[in-house]
């Protein structure tokens, strides 16, 4: 008997004990759901600003598709980070290859043709003019600023946010659409997401590169590279593509392009029709070469055309700045002075204050007094008579902020957020 009773115990309480790891299971499953639930309205409420469906936002590109969550919520990072590998693999497969022929590379680009997602169409791109308009006639613009980024969501770094905080700091009622087929998705969203809990109007939104360029002399140049009968180049199409993607949306929409390497601290309300010049001749005072990181214009100005008739005309993928800072030199230059042009040259000092070969000491602290008389001066400096700072990222984007350094002390001044700072 005693025994029995033992047995009848021990059953109890392993039933007692099925029971209760039964409730942890099922009370973990249930905020399993009520978590996905909660992270699906959150995405729900976002997309209805900003006209991303969930259904758009979790797609995921033709590579990436094998790549599957089994249990909804519950592998997720391990499927993000799965993502980020392969999105990276990609990045890396579009780049042209380096000591071919001509004819080597438009072979190879013809066989990459379908991976390059800019030149496609799909149904976030397709309401790419109405969610722009929709954007900027919803909200009250102090001023209307574009960037673009068409590099994968995960290199997004915190110094290219840096760039935005300056930008809403220095403009808390402007509005800044990011043109970005990667941004404009799940992972952007989050990137975002602390500027627009604070009430920032920001919007990442795929780009229309046909719209945008349809009735330009830019239209026939694209249709011949979608055939694949043009040679890309050497450089990384897209570093191409987003200068004449910045052309096309000014010309279309007006207002302030920025590269996301371009620190504000200045109102930008002011400018109208305006290119900034990197350098001067020091004797004649005269420019010598204008760069296109930042550009402030009217929508349909003559000057944008000549940018864009440029462009399509002598387009050429291996040489660095050709297409950019080399190609708005050129078209100033022919067009200085004749009728019918109305823009301005900015001087250095207001758009590149510092040029690459320099900018590394913007990042550099002080080691004693006169250096850190220096630091204290150019602050003082740069306060009156720049709009902002180009940071010259390819050459900058390995240096660290460090403490008591130029560069502290504008991002100090000049975030919303201010975290990170001597880690970006």
């Amino acid at each position: 008997m005693k025994s029995v009773s033992h047995k009848m115990l021990d059953y109890r309480l392993l039933g007692h004990a099925k029971t209760i790891i039964l409730f942890i299971i099922t009370v973990a499953a249930m905020f399993s759901i009520f978590s996905a639930d909660g992270i699906v309205s959150q995405v729900h409420l976002q997309s209805s600003a900003i006209e991303i469906e969930v259904s758009e936002v979790f797609q995921i590109h033709t590579t990436e598709r094998r790549i599957k969550s089994t249990v909804a919520g519950i592998p997720l990072r391990i499927t993000q980070q799965e993502i980020k590998e392969v999105r990276s693999a990609n990045q890396n497969s579009l780049n042209p290859p380096l000591n071919v022929t001509e004819e080597e590379r438009i072979e190879w680009f013809r066989k990459k043709l379908p991976e390059f997602e800019i030149f496609t169409s799909n149904n976030l791109s397709r309401k790419f003019h109405r969610r722009i308009q929709e954007f900027f006639n919803n909200n009250k613009c102090e001023v209307q600023f574009f960037m673009t980024w068409i590099s994968p969501a995960e290199s997004f770094g915190r110094r290219d946010f840096l760039a935005m905080e300056s930008l809403f700091k220095v403009h808390p009622h402007g509005c800044l659409v990011i043109l970005s087929g990667t941004l404009d998705s799940m992972q952007g969203y989050r990137i975002l997401k602390p500027l627009l809990d604070r009430g920032f109007k920001v919007s990442a939104v795929t780009p229309d590169l046909a719209f945008l360029v349809k009735n330009t002399p830019a239209e026939s140049w694209l249709h011949e590279m979608k055939s694949g009968n043009k040679d890309p180049g050497e450089i990384p199409l897209a570093q191409n593509l987003s200068n004449l993607i910045r052309l096309a949306t000014l010309f279309k929409y007006g207002g302030v392009y920025l590269d996301t390497d371009f620190i504000v601290l200045k109102s930008f309300a002011g400018l109208s029709n305006s290119i900034g010049a990197q350098s001067i001749d020091m004797a004649s005072k005269n420019w010598t070469r204008l760069n296109n990181a930042v550009l402030v214009f009217d929508s349909n100005h003559p000057l944008l055309f000549k940018f864009i008739q440029e462009f399509a005309a002598t387009f050429d993928g291996n040489k660095w700045g050709h297409n950019g800072p080399y190609l708005v030199s050129r078209v100033v230059e022919r067009v200085a002075g004749r009728p019918g042009y109305n823009f301005t040259v900015m001087p250095p000092m207001a758009f590149y204050p510092v040029d690459w070969i320099r900018i590394g000491g913007f990042f550099r602290k002080p080691e004693n007094r006169a250096d850190s008389r220096w630091v204290k001066a150019k602050l003082l400096q740069l306060s009156g008579e720049t709009y902002g700072v180009h940071l010259w990222n390819r050459q900058s984007s390995r240096i660290r902020i460090e403490e008591g350094s130029v560069m502290a002390g504008l991002i100090y001044d000049h975030c919303v957020i201010c975290q990170y700072v001597y880690s970006s």
